[in-house]
């Protein structure tokens, strides 16, 4: 499936870049890890499946999925995707039951999109659900990591996903604090990470990233066959892409 969700991500997007300074920490040895994220777009879940694969690719992957979205997208329940009802008591005990089972052991990552909705990427306060400071309590050797997710048009057709993780916090550090100050704890580290990597976005330097996906540049079309002859009639190599692909 994640050779799947390349290709489509070539198809759709310009490229899926990390930020140079938001390399995840190393999988500890001693527990799982839970990765938490905002939820900007509908991309989100085929950013983390490609980040799961690149960077966690011996560990089992899990991820908590609105159950009425997962019966639209049963895809995802083949790749460690399970149900939970958002809006009930019901639910919430339903998704710390799973996730005790999940955070038993080292070798598995779970990928939570906290906010648990679409929420713009420059919302403020970021307004987590409360389950996943809960999930200290289960796994007190979990490393909570957070994860900036944004997303930007630059220069190209396509959109630029872009990514950073933070630095983690072991669980039993968030078990020293009181439930709320944890939630807010884990708000502060995502909202920081994400304050920073939206300065490297609107920069538009490529520069500050790692690009870990490139898609299919240039428009297409019209545009990149007028500017394919022109590149011919000059004697020179053409590049698709807006800069590289326009006429000196």
């Amino acid at each position: 499936m994640g050779v799947y969700f390349a290709r489509y991500v070539r198809r759709h997007l310009n490229a899926v870049r990390l930020v140079q300074w938001g390399q995840p920490p190393a999988s500890p040895d001693a527990g799982p890890v839970v990765v938490y994220s905002n939820h900007p777009a509908w991309w989100d879940a085929a950013l983390i499946i490609l980040l799961a694969q690149r960077f966690f690719p011996d560990d089992e992957s899990y991820a908590p999925f609105d159950a009425a979205m997962l019966a639209r997208y049963r895809i995802f329940s083949r790749m460690g995707a399970f149900g939970v009802d958002l809006d009930s008591a019901r639910g919430a005990a339903s998704f710390m039951a799973a996730s005790r089972k999940i955070l038993d052991r080292p070798g598995r990552v779970m990928w939570i999109t906290a906010q648990g909705r679409f929420s713009d990427v420059r919302e403020r306060p970021l307004g987590l659900r409360p389950g996943v400071a809960r999930l200290a309590e289960l796994a007190p050797d979990a490393l909570f990591v957070p994860l900036a997710l944004d997303y930007a048009f630059w220069e190209e057709r396509g959109a630029e996903a872009c990514a950073a993780f933070g630095p983690g916090i072991p669980g039993r550090d968030l078990l020293a604090l009181p439930r709320p100050d944890r939630l807010a704890r884990l708000e502060a580290d995502l909202t920081a990470t994400l304050d920073r990597l939206g300065a490297d976005v609107r920069s538009r330097d490529p520069a500050r990233f790692t690009s870990l996906l490139d898609g299919r540049r240039g428009v297409g079309g019209v545009y990149d066959a007028w500017h394919r002859l022109g590149a011919a009639l000059a004697g020179r190599r053409f590049v698709a892409g807006h800069r590289e692909g326009r006429a000196p």
